[in-house]
């Protein structure tokens, strides 16, 4: 079948909806904190970038655990507990007028860590040869909520104030707990797959991967750098003499001409294969913004001039890592490369706030951008060692028995046109390769197993 079934586009709605809310809910709390976090009981800079950035410390240690648990306990239970957390933590931060609360309640949002736990759900329950739109559909859904959220929320906390956006996270939360367990449908088998799956076999060799280790490095610096700009840009934007109620006018723009530059790049770098020189060219972008942003004069074209490169930078960063991810992960290690690419955006999103913080409280708002500008440079060093990826794509196969029982199946697969690499799993059933579709035609290599499979 070309189309999804009934069952799989319930699973991608539902699923995509789940996600969306979570996303409104973290993504929102970004300018709304950094703009009216001071307001709070026992407020200051340094706490501030605490309560941003524990989220991302808590997300970045229970990632991999609760992926490890759903493959013994079930994927719904594990995500239905993530998202009690969340409601819980929200409720604290909702109820409470101190910054410690809501340090406390950003800490249990974060332990409900459950991103790879869904994703691993919408492996068990959509077909393989389906799975790619899938994913990319909950993607732009996530894209679509980074932008709401970030737009909306300076709206909703100036008129109502933060608390009220706590409790919109408490809705949010309580509404995907309803959808996942009355809407998303149950697994009937799950699967180990290692396209998705921490595998605790395989992180050994993906954590000393060079490769893997320079992008799990750039993740870091993006989101490091996302943070300090969310810790300081409220505090430009009011010294030239805008209205933290008008600051959301900034980002309805910022982030909708970056979106429409973004777009058409990322699609051009995989289509002309030339990534590696898009990602250099986006470290160059956020190195430019960083010295912009600097602004020592608080001109506010200047400033917006270096925002804008920088989210128009971000969002082409935030869309090629996971592609050169997958590129650069062994065959067959998929799932722990994006599972350890993971850990490292959210300890990114930890120090980068944290560190950002303090700075800011101690030195002032000129070495946050100074600490970023080094951060660029080292950053941009690091890139340039990388080399273009090979355009190469994974597909998993399942195989039956009689195929397991032959000897030299990974050379019989190897030569197919289009293969470059193969790794049976025996334990699994499955064959995962990497192909050149150029080359490959999965016609071809069908026939050729069956003609196999009738021989034993």
């Amino acid at each position: 079948m070309n189309k999804f079934n009934s069952r799989e586009l319930r699973t991608i709605w539902t699923l995509s909806l789940i996600f969306s809310l979570r996303m409104l809910g973290m993504f929102s709390m970004l300018p709304a904190l950094t703009t009216y976090g001071m307001k709070l009981n026992g407020a200051n800079k340094v706490l501030i970038g605490i309560a941003i950035g524990i989220y991302g410390l808590m997300q970045s240690i229970f990632q991999i655990p609760f992926g490890l648990i759903s493959d013994r306990i079930g994927r719904k239970p594990i995500i239905l507990i993530g998202l009690i957390l969340l409601t819980i933590g929200s409720i604290i931060s909702a109820t409470q007028h101190s910054i410690w609360a809501v340090i406390i309640g950003r800490a249990l949002q974060g332990c409900g860590a459950i991103s790879s736990v869904m994703i691993a759900l919408l492996t068990d329950l959509i077909r393989e040869q389906h799975l790619s739109k899938a994913m990319a559909l909950i993607g732009i859904n996530f894209a679509i909520a980074f932008a709401i959220s970030i737009i909306v929320s300076p709206i909703i906390t100036s008129i109502l104030g933060i608390n009220v956006l706590f409790w919109s996270i408490v809705l949010f939360s309580i509404s995907s707990i309803i959808i996942m367990i009355f809407f998303v449908p149950k697994e009937h088998n799950q699967i180990i797959n290692r396209e998705t799956n921490f595998l605790k076999d395989s992180f050994y060799q993906v954590i000393t991967n060079l490769k893997l280790i320079k992008l799990n490095i750039s993740i870091f610096f993006l989101h490091a750098l996302l943070m300090s700009i969310f810790i300081t840009l409220p505090n430009k934007l009011e010294k030239i003499g805008l209205l933290p109620s008008d600051h959301w006018k900034v980002y309805l723009i910022i982030i909708f001409i970056s979106f429409v530059i973004a777009i058409p790049f990322i699609i051009l770098s995989e289509e002309k294969q030339c990534i590696k020189y898009t990602f250099i060219t986006s470290i160059l972008g956020i190195l430019l913004s960083m010295i912009l942003s600097l602004n020592l004069f608080n001109n506010f074209w200047i400033l917006l001039i270096g925002i804008q490169i920088f989210f128009c930078a971000f969002n082409l960063l935030e869309a090629l890592i996971p592609s050169l991810i997958s590129k650069e992960a062994p065959i067959g290690y998929k799932g722990t490369a994006i599972s350890c690419y993971s850990t490292s955006q959210f300890f990114g999103v930890a120090c980068g706030s944290a560190i950002s913080g303090w700075i800011f409280s101690k030195y002032g708002i000129q070495m946050v951008f100074l600490l970023g500008i080094i951060c660029a440079i080292v950053w941009l060093l690091i890139s340039l060692t990388i080399k273009e990826p090979l355009y190469l794509h994974s597909i998993r196969i399942t195989l039956n028995e009689s195929l397991l029982n032959i000897k030299d199946l990974e050379k019989y697969i190897k030569r197919q046109s289009g293969v470059s690499d193969v790794i049976i799993v025996l334990k699994e059933k499955s064959a995962y390769i990497k192909i050149d579709k150029k080359y490959f035609n999965k016609r071809n290599l069908e026939h050729m197993l069956l003609n196999l499979s009738s021989k034993q």
